[in-house]
């Protein structure tokens, strides 16, 4: 089996195999981190000051689905419904219109958890929360007001979350938006709370400037979500969820001319990382306490070869240090049997034996 699957792989990344496969000289040692393990739980949480139910609800997620027992995880995240629209996120499969679909979809793909609404978790959790682990997304960014404004707002209480049987508690921080500082006041309150009552909590660590895109796009930069994530890693989210870094120097970008942005030491570029996407997406994991605390990272839009790129965004997550994936929109904007067949394939990737982290 393994050997069938590793072919595979290898077919998905097409010109990109040796590349991603063959890469073996990271700037951040594999001995420095703290890579997922069947015993993570105990070996990065029994420690900290979780609360016993805490470390049940985590021990929950990562013992769930076709990943169980291998510390990764393969998460399916729909929320777009209200972050993307409902019809321009359901036009191309409107059975997921349906709040049931979307747990169906995450049970038969063998997902660790499913991540969505208190609306889509809520009409269903009677039937469905003891059969795969529920993470209640509590705020989101709706675009109905007119003008669209982007700014996450809580949609319900943390109370409702742990009522229906929820594992864990989702949030977003637009991190570098005017919003932030509320955000990051909300999301900690709400996380500790979770904590409180024994829910794990995991924090989706966006930027969000329109200064941040310059000759490239720094929203993606290594170097900007990695310090997001640290942010992240100090309200205490139990794991971090962040977008695959596509580029690196958003601090020397916005420091050119007379701006003073943040701080930076210039070793972040060549000590610590390089232009090699596994280097970046380390250095995402770097700054989530070296991997103690896991990331995730998402699946991005669905498109024409949505095969090949979960398989390369999965390669990079596990080669890197990563704990797994989050992906939402190329499984669900298919048809069900795609959908399931697509998440397969990235836990796949870390079932692989062949698929190391060098």
């Amino acid at each position: 089996m393994a050997s069938i699957a590793t072919t595979s792989i290898e077919q998905q990344l097409g010109d990109k195999a040796e590349y991603l496969l063959g890469f073996d000289k990271p700037k951040i040692s594999r001995d420095r981190l703290h890579l997922p393990t069947g015993e993570a739980v105990d070996r990065y949480f029994a420690g900290s000051d979780r609360n016993n139910r805490v470390l049940v609800n985590l021990e929950r997620i990562v013992s769930h689905g076709r990943l169980a027992g291998t510390g990764y995880v393969s998460i399916l995240p729909v929320d777009q419904g209200i972050e993307h629209s409902a019809g321009a996120s359901f036009a191309k499969n409107p059975d997921y219109f349906d709040s049931e679909n979307i747990v169906k979809l995450a049970i038969e793909g063998g997902c660790n958890a499913v991540a969505s609404t208190f609306g889509v978790l809520g009409s269903v959790a009677r039937k469905y929360a003891h059969r795969i682990p529920f993470i209640v997304k509590m705020n989101h960014n709706e675009l109905l007001t007119f003008p669209n404004r982007f700014d996450q707002v809580m949609f319900g209480t943390v109370k409702q979350a742990f009522d229906m049987g929820a594992a864990a508690v989702g949030a977003t921080i637009y991190f570098g938006s005017q919003e932030s500082t509320r955000q990051i006041v909300e999301v900690s309150q709400a996380f500790a709370h979770a904590h409180e009552l024994g829910m794990a909590t995991i924090l989706w660590c966006y930027l969000r400037n329109p200064e941040f895109k310059k000759d490239k796009d720094y929203h993606v930069s290594a170097d900007l979500t990695g310090q997001a994530n640290h942010l992240g890693v100090t309200i205490q989210a139990d794991i971090i969820k962040q977008k695959l870094p596509e580029n690196n120097g958003g601090y020397e970008a916005l420091n050119m001319g007379n701006s003073g942005y943040g701080k930076f030491d210039k070793r972040i570029y060549t000590e610590l990382s390089s232009d090699h996407p596994i280097d970046l997406c380390r250095y995402q994991v770097a700054n989530c306490y070296m991997g103690r605390i896991g990331l995730i990272n998402s699946g991005g839009a669905s498109g024409k070869n949505d095969f090949a790129e979960a398989v390369a965004t999965a390669v990079i997550n596990k080669r890197a240090g990563g704990m797994g994936l989050i992906s939402g929109r190329k499984a669900f904007q298919r048809p069900m049997s795609e959908g399931v067949s697509l998440l397969n394939t990235i836990q796949d990737v870390y079932l692989s034996p062949a698929v190391t982290v060098p």
